[in-house]
């Protein structure tokens, strides 16, 4: 137990550690859920003399409960509830009026003639129906959806700390924690903030004497350390890396192809140019225009072309006998769906095969989207140098004039035979990248989606919701969307783009339906804070670093993750953000760590993925240490994000820690707890052959004493030392562990350590 600010911390010391924090947040989750919403967004009670937010209190329930029937897809009755005119001309609502409202009517009717049926939905609350007849008193006035109107930077809030805030974020963040009473939580250790730091913007664990170099600094100017160090992991290369994997998961990347057959593809140049992009801090605007439309940039670089393999990683089926224009077209709705996703924050995909039922999203608009993607063809870029393409093209010359040489017997000359297979051979040597290009096609809806039923014919196009598209029909192409996607009057790609930003550092977005920004997804829980870093990230010309670097230099980041009792009192789900989250790292994360504090990690950057032998032999714990095979030599100890992915058949790591499954865009991972996962840790060839370096490590580089090893130990894992309680249960293991295998007591040791929660979670 370690007493840390205002509240307890259990660590679980020995054994298999990896659930004890985890099981405890899951079990409390389950308590409270029902109650969140109820806690923090205050309900109204639906008094006539409350102010009704149409947003806030009505839409959700319209929403949920009615524009299934009565929506943007579905008119049951001649019915549609989400237009204020057409509700208002059928005399569903009457403002002013609540005794002549049919809406009324029917919620408060018999059973039998109650709307909603209860086939279709759950029936309302008595609170729920004071809410709309307290709105239709006020006027039943309607507003546009939150997320379709333009942010803007609203002017910072009144707060009762003047001292705690350290940028504008703290201002919304402590503005909001004023009105229910709360307090948010002192600065987190020092050695808890470097750890953070290091797992969140770099994702490997930062050495003993880094941490040393940032206590030393701290001691004189703690916050100009802090923001020196934050300087320099940003300018870390493996910055670019770590959060290259966040948004390789919404580009669904693999290494390969998908469904049966699998077969391997080269898109590691695009995994490439996402790290090399992210780290030379590429605007996201220009990020997202060479991604979708790279291709149709004027004098086109190759590595703009190599960008365009954003939309080839979907999967591509190769079994014979398939239909080829089925599967392009399946393809194309996958594309279709990723940008939604990825850049609107849409469900796009609802109105594939009929108008959406709950945004104003109709069947039309989809295929208007559909036929900016309609139009890729699919090519393969060769990525050879100058020298490499000129020696095929020599040997392509001299297999010509072999071929012109007459031969007398059958089949090739041997010298054709020799050229080709020297011309395979070499080619193979050749990087090459998958990337797209136009090839226009006319597009139709397709009826209820089926490819084969032709529909209206339609032009190119954007939802007529969201802001105007000024491009042409006619001549609209993916760059004219990619523009449109990043103009400043798009009010979705900047709210949606920081909202998952946001989200890699505490863990939930501020719209904690990060995919979902329609009237179905959730209310942000700090709707001002949205909009101003969306303006900022606007009005800073779309720098990505910069908004990374302005939220972890927030003291909202930096507090304590400790849980407290009033915070659990008032805000279970830790939404209002009164203290940091504990946060289970990602399944790449985790070995990364295990080899950074193993000291095996190879820290090469990009290249053709990699595939890490599994141990020849099963490792005794009882005998003496054999040599681990060294096949692949330093390739085998890469980052987890250049192990090759196959789609069909992933690392058992990366399923079993919840990775992204690379068959569609992934915009948050899941975070669950197994047994499976302390099991994988504790017994996996690979943690066993890490811990056994761990063990070697510790007794090279650390003291000779057993507490000081024990010490070291600690500043590798967890950069921190340990407790008095920690070490001496730690030497009595090791003890009794001398008497079992000597030979192999400090890799059981580190076995230990690398299978306890906090190894595995960034505090």
């Amino acid at each position: 137990m370690r007493r840390t600010g205002a509240g307890l911390r259990e660590r679980p010391v020995l054994g298999l550690g990896i659930f004890t924090g985890h099981l405890r947040s899951a079990a409390r989750f389950m308590y409270v859920a029902l109650a969140v919403f109820s806690i923090l967004m205050s309900p109204h009670k639906g008094s006539a003399a409350e102010t009704i937010d149409f947003n806030r209190d009505i839409r959700p329930i319209l929403s949920n409960h009615c524009f299934k029937c009565h929506g943007p897809g579905t008119q049951k009755g001649g019915l549609r509830l989400d237009s204020r005119d057409l509700a208002v001309r059928k005399k569903a609502i009457v403002p002013g009026k609540i005794g002549e409202s049919l809406l009324i009517q029917k919620l408060t009717a018999s059973d039998a003639e109650r709307m909603p049926p209860k086939s279709a939905s759950d029936r309302l609350s008595e609170t729920q129906v004071a809410k709309l007849r307290a709105w239709i008193e006020q006027g039943a006035s309607y507003s546009q959806h939150w997320a379709y109107v333009k942010p803007k930077a609203e002017p910072l809030p009144a707060i009762s700390d003047k001292i705690w805030p350290k940028n504008p974020i703290d201002n919304f963040i402590l503005a909001r924690l004023d009105r229910v009473g709360l307090k948010p939580s002192p600065e987190a250790e020092r050695t808890t903030l470097i750890r953070r730091l290091y797992l969140d913007l770099l994702g490997v664990l930062p050495s003993p004497s880094e941490v040393e170099e940032f206590q030393r600094e701290s001691d004189a100017k703690p916050q100009a350390a802090y923001e020196a160090l934050v300087d320099r992991v940003l300018a870390s290369p493996h910055f670019g890396e770590r959060h290259a994997r966040h948004w390789l998961d919404m580009a669904r990347y693999a290494d390969s192809n998908g469904f049966t057959v699998d077969g391997a593809r080269s898109m590691w140049p695009y995994r490439d140019w996402v790290i090399d992009s992210i780290n030379r801090d590429m605007p996201f605007d220009q990020f997202t225009i060479e991604q979708l439309a790279g291709d149709l940039l004027p004098n086109a670089s190759k590595q703009q072309l190599v960008a365009t393999g954003f939309h080839r990683n979907t999967p591509l089926n190769e079994e014979g006998g398939t239909d080829a224009e089925q599967f392009r077209a399946e393809r194309t709705v996958d594309r279709v769906n990723t940008t939604g996703a990825v850049w609107l924050g849409l469900t796009v995909g609802c109105a594939q095969c009929h108008d959406h039922k709950y945004d104003a999203f109709s069947q039309k608009d989809y295929y208007r989207l559909y036929a900016f993607f309609n139009a890729v063809s699919e090519p393969i870029l060769r990525m050879g140098t100058p020298e490499q393409e000129k020696h095929i093209a020599d040997l392509n010359a001299q297999l010509v004039k072999a071929k012109a040489v007459k031969f007398e017997g059958k089949g090739s000359s041997p010298e054709v035979l020799k050229l080709q297979k020297e011309i395979k051979a070499f080619d193979a040597t050749i990087p090459a990248s998958l990337i797209v290009r136009d090839y226009p096609r006319p597009t139709n809806v397709h009826e209820r989606g089926d490819f084969l039923r032709k529909g209206e014919a339609v032009m190119a196009g954007t939802p007529s919701a969201l802001p105007a598209f000024n491009a042409k029909p006619q001549a609209a192409s993916r760059l004219d969307l990619a523009r449109w996607l990043v103009s400043a009057e798009n009010p979705l790609t900047p709210r949606v783009t920081v909202n998952r930003i946001w989200q890699q550092y505490f863990g939930k977005g501020l719209v904690e339906t990060e995919n979902d920004f329609g009237m179905q997804g959730r209310l942000p829980t700090h709707p001002e804070l949205l909009d101003w870093l969306a303006a900022e990230f606007v009005r800073s010309g779309w720098a990505m670093k910069n908004m990374h670097k302005l939220i972890v230099m927030s003291a909202a980041y930096r507090q304590s993750s400790v849980a407290r009792s009033d915070l659990r009192e008032k805000d279970p789900n830790n939404l209002l953000l009164g203290r940091q989250n504990r946060l289970r790292v990602e399944a790449e994360i985790i070995r990364d760590s295990a080899l950074t504090a193993s000291g095996l990690l190879t820290r090469k950057i990009g290249g053709p993925g990699v595939y890490p032998p599994q141990p020849k032999e099963v490792f005794s714990f009882t005998q003496a240490s054999k040599p681990w095979p060294e096949s692949q030599g330093p390739d085998r100890y890469r980052r987890g994000m250049y192990t090759f992915i196959w789609r069909q058949s992933q690392h058992p790591l990366l399923t079993t820690f919840d990775a992204a499954d690379a068959q569609v865009a992934c915009t948050h991972r899941n975070r669950s707890n197994t047994p499976l996962q302390a099991l994988h840790l504790a017994n996996d060839p690979v943690f066993v052959e890490i811990a056994d370096a761990l063990g070697k490590r510790i007794l090279k580089e650390g003291p000779t004493d057993e507490p000081g090893r024990i010490d070291f130990a600690f500043a590798l894992c967890f950069s921190r030392k340990p407790e008095s309680t920690e070490k001496e249960r730690l030497l009595r293991y090791r003890e009794n562990m001398k008497e079992i295998a000597p030979e192999k007591a400090w890799m059981l040791l580190s076995r230990v350590l690398l299978n306890l929660d906090e190894f595995i979670t960034r505090e």
